[in-house]
């Protein structure tokens, strides 16, 4: 298994992939170093990454609020099954999400998923264990390899930023789908984490607020 993401790496990473890379050398230059952008592992931020799905960064944040402010802490498995359907559309959850958060709640008390062990297994053996449950697929694998564990060379195609992002600063003809992605983060090994990074931090520092969003 690769070392871990660490802050210090990440600059190191960030230095090597501009001294490498003179497009992502420009962004690093204009909005300096990415933010590492590392979540907690376990049950909190799998739910928090089901509720990011195809929505804004926002309005996922704002139903994790009140899921919160509902239980009165960060939510765990037990606690979360307990809640009704009804309360949980109160809150914000789509039907889709609510069965996708209760399998993973029953996935995680039956000890389906092993969630506290998935830091010992490889990024291709964490990708197999979550995507065992329904509602979890290659994208919110890869985030949670990404920020919960720290891997540093995940690589998240199914991702819209990192798409608009590599189109725009490689000044592709189109947007790049997944296995133009694919192919583009090849040269960025083994630190596609970091070159993700510097993309996202692209996205959120240029395109959103052109989009009339300030940037988080």
């Amino acid at each position: 298994m690769s070392l871990t993401l660490t802050k210090g790496r990440l600059l190191r990473a960030t230095a090597k992939l501009c001294s490498q890379d003179a497009d992502l050398e420009k962004i690093v230059k204009k909005y300096g170093v990415p933010p590492l952008w590392n979540r907690p592992e376990g049950f909190r931020t799998l739910i928090y990454l089901i509720l990011e799905q195809q929505v804004s960064l926002a309005s996922a944040r704002a139903t994790f609020e009140k899921l919160v402010t509902c239980l009165g802490s960060d939510p765990t498995p037990k606690e979360f099954l307990l809640l009704s359907f009804e309360e949980l559309r109160a809150i914000g959850f789509s039907r889709q999400k609510i069965s996708y958060s209760r399998l993973l709640s029953q996935a995680v008390i039956d000890g389906t998923l092993a969630i506290n062990d998935l830091g010992k297994l490889s990024d291709e053996a964490v990708k197999r264990e979550l995507m065992k449950i329904k509602g979890i697929g290659p994208w919110t694998a890869d985030v949670y390899l990404m920020e919960a564990l720290s891997r540093p060379d995940v690589w998240p195609t199914g991702d819209l930023a990192l798409a608009v992002g590599a189109e725009k600063v490689k000044k592709l003809a189109s947007r790049p789908n997944e296995n133009d992605l694919n192919k583009l983060g090849e040269q960025w090994r083994p630190f596609r984490s970091v070159a993700a990074r510097i993309l996202w931090h692209y996205y959120l520092c240029e395109i959103r607020p052109q989009m009339g969003e300030k940037p988080s």
